[in-house]
């Protein structure tokens, strides 16, 4: 495909993974950049955390990038990881080109940082069985919870999940957050517009329950990194946020 570079198990090109077979149903995407002193820990969290057999998929800027020698010493291990070069970089990019490039039935999208719980995935996917189409992890539900990270980031994104609730319909309390398990049908059949940072995931949600996909909520933790630095923005990605809670509210007027 496309700006497509995999390479399972350190032995050319190809998109089998480490079991030289179709992928599992899930994918699990990270989009990375410099990520050297996590990703070892989260692949490994996942692997001790998600029964529900998987691919994980990098989706990288840059061949420099300091994720993949670390992460590539897990194909070592046995673990099934295909890499993906994202050609727009950038964070909106990356998740992007991983949903549309990364196979799997179920498409979930995870930070490399360690911030999100991995224990729920699990129940994700059993939802993901009963026909959702879309299934949200929510820290401001009951039974989760955030912990750590800038106040106004946290203010911000909690009262944009309860407005849009209330003002939209939206069935989640945490619009905002990334860790989301997506249909890969019903991503190829959304046209995606978002161009900054992770408000695409928030762009995903409010169009699918616009267009009548089944959307579901799970409550979970986040914590906040504790190794590298973050790349969210607010102060440059708050207007792109708006846009969508914006749209959300439209449509829900016109209806």
């Amino acid at each position: 495909m496309k700006g497509n570079s995999r390479t399972p198990q350190g032995t050319g090109e190809g998109g089998a993974g480490v079991s030289g077979v179709a992928a599992p149903a899930l994918g699990i995407i990270i989009p990375v950049y410099n990520e050297a002193e996590n990703i070892g820990r989260t692949i490994e969290a996942i692997e001790a955390k998600v029964a529900t057999p998987h691919r994980i998929y990098i989706v990288y800027d840059f061949d420099g990038d300091s994720t993949l020698p670390a992460a590539r010493a897990y194909l070592q291990k046995g673990v099934d990881i295909a890499f993906i070069k994202n050609p727009e970089r950038g964070v909106a990019g990356a998740i992007k080109t991983g949903l549309r490039e990364a196979e799997g039935e179920w498409l979930l999208v995870t930070m490399a940082d360690l911030s999100d719980d991995h224990s729920v995935v699990d129940e994700m996917c059993r939802l993901m069985r009963d026909g959702y189409d879309l299934v949200c992890g929510s820290r401001y539900t009951r039974g989760g919870e955030q912990v750590g990270g800038p106040r106004l980031k946290k203010l911000l994104s909690r009262l944009a999940g309860l407005s849009l609730r209330c003002l939209a319909g939206l069935p989640t309390h945490d619009i905002t957050n990334s860790f989301k398990l997506y249909r890969k049908k019903m991503v190829d059949a959304l046209i995606l517009e978002s161009t900054g940072g992770f408000e695409v995931g928030m762009e995903i949600a409010v169009k699918a329950h616009f267009s009548r996909y089944r959307v579901a909520q799970v409550p979970c933790s986040w914590t906040d990194r504790q190794a590298g630095q973050s790349r969210f923005r607010i102060v440059k990605w708050a207007p792109k946020y708006l846009r969508w809670y914006l749209w959300a509210c439209r449509k829900r007027v016109r209806l």
